[in-house]
């Protein structure tokens, strides 16, 4: 049993961390500039992230390593420093874990390479291939306890993705990001990534980014609907909407607002839930508070969530009119499907 699986059967549900750029900006990255190389020239700092999650009461946090690919790096002349930038990621990550006295889980964070895979790009499945197993190799030698593939927009580069990360013994997990029109930027709906998810072998699924708390939270009532109880199902939400300011991105979630978007996420069918974009210490506080004093409820109604978290899209809206899957049913549909084209 790995630590994840082990952690997810002490407690029903558990936090995960927030931002690593936007709370990176506040500790001196600057625009246009990648945070992965800070795992070597700023090592201090980057622990200074992941000891603030932990001290706020994160039960798992992600790697300072979302565009560590070579593709990603190869726009800031890194790309021969992959293996070693992961490595260290995952060293500084697994030294904040080990130095506290309860379990914390290292995940390996993994982003899209930025390029899209042929057809519709240049990218060869085999270069997309060899790119995250060479994240992986230094994300494992580091020591994390999970890979957790994020902010996927394309169900190819996913699938390429889990196959390339494949035979390191450690668990899976992956979160697509889905945009107002209830999908992701490829045309792919919750309900396909809920199925698909179970194809593929994943431990763990969900939804990151995209745009607000309503919106996600729309994604991970359609995702929960299409697959049995019990799934591990996550949910890493924008801290509120971004707005402009002064020359600066600015979210606009409260803290209270965090914490009551624990409650409906958990209400919602989410077992890991977190902050994305703009979410820090202070939300992931208040989060753990929410999560420590939650008590289950029933599914929020679309009313209920519009009312607590705001205004969502349409796109996501028309997520709650469709009711009428069955994730039982799809899966005999698909093996039936099967079985008579062998025949």
């Amino acid at each position: 049993m790995n630590k994840l699986e082990k952690l997810l059967q002490q407690k029903p549900y558990i936090l995960a961390d927030g931002a690593t750029g936007t709370n990176l900006f506040s500790m001196g990255l600057q625009a246009g500039d990648p945070p992965e190389p800070w795992n070597i020239l700023h090592t201090e700092r980057v622990r200074k992230l992941h000891q603030g999650f932990v001290d706020s009461g994160s039960d798992i946090f992600l790697t300072n390593s979302f565009g560590c690919t070579s593709f990603r790096l190869r726009l800031h002349k890194f790309e021969k420093q992959v293996f070693d930038l992961n490595m260290a990621a995952a060293k500084i990550a697994r030294e904040v874990a080990d130095s506290t006295d309860r379990t914390v889980i290292v995940a390996g964070s993994m982003g899209p390479t930025g390029e899209m895979i042929e057809p519709h790009g240049s990218m060869t499945t085999k270069e997309a291939m060899l790119a995250f197993r060479e994240q992986a190799e230094g994300l494992v030698e580091g020591g994390v306890d999970a890979l957790w593939l994020e902010t996927m927009y394309s169900i190819e580069e996913l699938e390429v993705a889990v196959e390339a990360v494949q035979g390191f013994n450690l668990p899976v997990c992956a979160t697509m990001s889905f945009d107002t029109a209830g999908k992701t930027m490829m045309g792919f709906t919750p309900s396909n990534l809920a199925v698909r998810a179970e194809e593929l072998g994943l431990f763990g699924f969900g939804a990151n980014c995209g745009v607000g708390a309503s919106d996600l939270l729309a994604t991970i009532t359609d995702i929960s609907r299409n697959v049995e109880k019990g799934k591990t199902v996550i949910a890493k939400a924008n801290c509120g909407i971004p707005e402009y300011r002064n020359g600066e991105i600015v979210y606009t979630g409260t803290e209270s607002l965090m914490a009551d978007y624990v409650h409906l996420a958990l209400n919602s069918g989410a077992k890991i839930v977190g902050g994305c974009c703009g979410t820090t210490f202070r939300h992931v506080a208040a989060m753990r508070k929410a999560m420590d004093e939650h008590q289950m409820g029933s599914p929020p109604s679309i009313d209920e969530v519009i009312d607590r978290m705001g205004e969502m899209s349409q796109g996501s809206k028309s997520i709650y009119s469709n009711k009428t899957h069955n994730p039982t049913n799809q899966r005999s549909r698909r093996r039936h499907k099967k079985q008579n084209n062998s025949n």
